[in-house]
This record gives structure tokens, sequence and C-alpha cells, in this order.
């Protein structure tokens, strides 16, 4: 074994250079971690709201189904190390899980800092040294194969290979600011353009500010394009904000719409999906009836949210100190379906900074599915969001970065 030693340098203490750092010194290797923040698994813990939606509990068609970005590059990598496997490895570390609507697994103790700790605590306790506040300035190599790495302060370290796991550059505050694409783009590697995935969405309508941090929890979704084709539809909850909309199934609609470029693309809010428009209308009849004495503005408290009323009124065309005995048939009809059509248009996404991933990366043809190195350079190898790949909601972009990381840090 000795002779086999390697002197393995990581870039990154995010998920994939903690776990490649890892499984790599599990496997007798000698590794080092270059990490330019204070501390390891900074984005990781603020992942999932502080909770931490570690994996997804469904079958691996499923799983790749999930990542349009590129999903079958990674079968290799997640029948290495899969989310079932996921689930065992934290389970086995302390850190019991639990499975929620949609396959989405979370710690039991519903603190992202569990999850970090014990990837941190799984690189240590395997022998690896973790550099804090060590910036890699670039990548060395000489003859097609990586020698080592340069430090910002100028330290040579002499390595025998470097796996890049510098993540994305959504969250910079936290790190990923893009520098690994620019180091691996100076050795000769491509990097695909770099665009905010799972992005809040900006609008153009001036009713949606108005509803600044209204949440709507059980609400169905639809993306159009200009000729009124679906590109997409999702239920579940979302949020108006001072910009346009969030929340969970607007961050998964964005991603479909990436390569419409954000633009000449509308959505469609059905606000009472639960009910057809026959169940609407009897149910508009109905508290119509209860307050019919009352003015339109007035008789819709049991149908909508305080902040949603004014804009619904507005929108609705019928003059709002109406009393409701007098709104016809017709306008009734055309309220039920400005209810299951609240349509707004989209005039592109926030910047990535806001975005939760970045798709976009190294090029998957020039890295090798089964071991994740460079088919460029001898021992240079890559791991998590820096490649070329990405995923929905739902756990999928970490167990990416754990498949991706483990897979590395195994190939060494």
């Amino acid at each position: 074994m000795e002779s086999m030693m390697k002197n393995v340098g990581v870039i990154g203490a995010g998920a994939a250079g903690l776990m490649a750092a890892g499984r790599a010194a599990e496997r007798g290797h000698r590794v080092f971690v270059f990490e330019k923040n204070k501390m390891a698994g900074r984005k990781l813990r603020i992942t999932g709201k502080g909770r931490c939606n570690i994996t997804n509990d469904c079958d691996m068609d499923t799983f790749i189904s999930n990542v349009p970005g590129n999903g079958r590059f990674l079968y290799s990598s997640l029948y290495t190390f899969s989310n079932v496997q996921t689930m065992e490895f934290f389970e086995k570390r302390g850190v019991p899980v639990k499975v929620e609507r949609g396959g989405r697994v979370f710690p039991e103790s519903d603190q992202a800092q569990d999850v970090a700790d014990a990837l941190r605590d799984y690189a240590l306790d395997n022998g690896v040294q973790i550099l804090y506040q060590s910036a890699v300035a670039e990548i060395l190599m000489q003859e097609g194969r990586v020698t080592g790495v340069k430090l910002e302060d100028g330290t040579v370290k002499k390595l025998d290979a470097v796996i890049v796991a510098t993540g994305g550059i959504s969250y910079p505050g936290t790190g990923s600011t893009g520098e690994g694409h620019k180091m691996v783009q100076r050795l000769g590697h491509t990097v695909t353009p770099l665009k905010p995935s799972l992005v809040p969405l900006v609008t153009r309508e001036k009713w949606v500010p108005q509803l600044q941090g209204l949440s709507l929890k059980n609400v169905a979704v639809r993306l159009e394009d200009k000729n009124g084709k679906k590109i997409y539809e999702d239920f579940g909850e979302m949020l108006f904000t001072h910009f346009g909309v969030s929340g969970h199934v607007i961050l998964s609609a964005s991603r479909h719409i990436l390569k419409y470029d954000y633009r000449n693309v509308f959505l469609v809010i059905d606000l009472k999906p639960a009910l057809s428009y026959e169940k609407l209308d009897e149910r508009l009849q109905r508290d119509f009836m209860k307050f019919s004495r009352k003015q339109f503005k007035n008789a819709l408290d049991e149908l909508f949210p305080n902040l949603l009323i004014p804009v619904m009124v507005d929108l609705s065309g019928i003059p709002a100190e109406k009393p409701v005995h007098q709104i016809s048939k017709e306008e009734r009809l055309r309220f039920a379906r400005l209810i299951k059509n609240l349509t707004c248009e989209i005039t592109g996404p926030r910047p990535i900074a806001e975005a939760i991933v970045t798709a976009g990366g190294v090029s998957v043809k020039e890295i090798d599915p089964g071991t994740m190195e460079s088919k460029l350079i001898r021992g240079l190898f890559f791991a998590g969001e820096i490649i070329d790949v990405d995923a929905y909601t739902g756990g999928f972009n970490l167990t990416i970065a754990f498949s991706t990381g483990y897979t590395a840090g195994n190939s060494v």
C-alpha cells in the first residue's frame, strides 16, 4: 500500500470536496484540502433553509429524470455512490435521516450543521489535513500531468493528483465565486456558459410587488410560452416578492425556462386548483348570495387572503363598490377565469448570486464519467457543481456533489 500512497490535493471544503477527501484518505492517500474560508461547508450549512435536503429517496431512473443538465453522465458515479448509500453514510455517522414529501430526505434534527460537521469529521477522522484560509491561485502541470498547486501567498505544494471541488458561482458569499472555472480554463478545459438555475423570477406586472410577502400554500402553476403552449406545471407553495415570484414551485419551474433565456414566458397561477370551473362558480354563487348586500370588494374575505383582495378586485374589471347582487353572470364567470388563470409575464431571473445552483460548468465531454478524471490532463479530477451537471430541487444537487466527490476520491 505504501508505494501506492499519493499526495492528493482537494480544492474546496464543500459537500463534494469533503466527501472526495475523506474517501481518498480512507483508501490510504495523504490528503490536503485547500479551503479559502475559515470553516468547512459554508454553503452546506445554509442549504435547504438551514435544514439541508441531503438526497432524494427515489429509484435511479426517477433520479436521472430530475437532472435536466447532463443527467446521463451521472449513471456511473451514482452506481458507485447512490442516494441510498448517501443515507446510509450519514446514518452511520450519527446523523439519522427522515423522508418527507416528494421523497426529500433531511436530517432528523433539521440541522444542516450536523450534515456539514459529519462530512468534515469523516475527512478528519481519516487523517485529512484541512488548510483553512488557503486559497489556490493555480493548478500546476507538466507534460500533460498535474504536479501540484500554487497558493495565493506563493506557496507551492507538490501533489500527485488534484480534485477540483470549487462549486458553482451561486451564493458567492459562501466562497463559490468561479475561480475554479478560471483555473481549469487556463489548463485548456472548456467551461460551458454559467447561468442561474433554481432561481427566483422577475415579473413585469405592477400588482406583483403589492403582494410582497404573501405566501400561497396550495396553488397550481403553469409556465407557457408566448403562444400559450405549456412548458411546465407544478403544484405547491409560492411566494410574491418586491421583484416577482419565488418559493419552491417557482425555483423548480425556473430550470425549465433556462432555454428560453427567461424571456417571453408567462406564469399562470391557479389560486383554487382543487375546484373545477363548475365547482368554483357554485362557490362564487354561494358567497355572492351570502354577501349580496355588500360591495364587491367586501365580499371576498372567505376566498382570498386580505393582501390579495384589492389586486383581484382591480384585475377583475368589476367596480370595487358595485353591490354584489348587481354582478352579472358574465362578470362572475370572467372572475372565475381570473381566479384559475392569474397571469404574469416573466422578464428574467434574479442575479446568479441568488440562484441555488449554477447551470453550466466544466464540459462533461472532457471528464471520464467512471472516475471523474480529466480526459485532457492526467491526475486532474472534478467533483460537484463545477461540473456541467445540474438538477431540480429535492435533494438531487447535493447527491450529485456527494456521488461525484466519492467517485473522484475513490479513483485518485
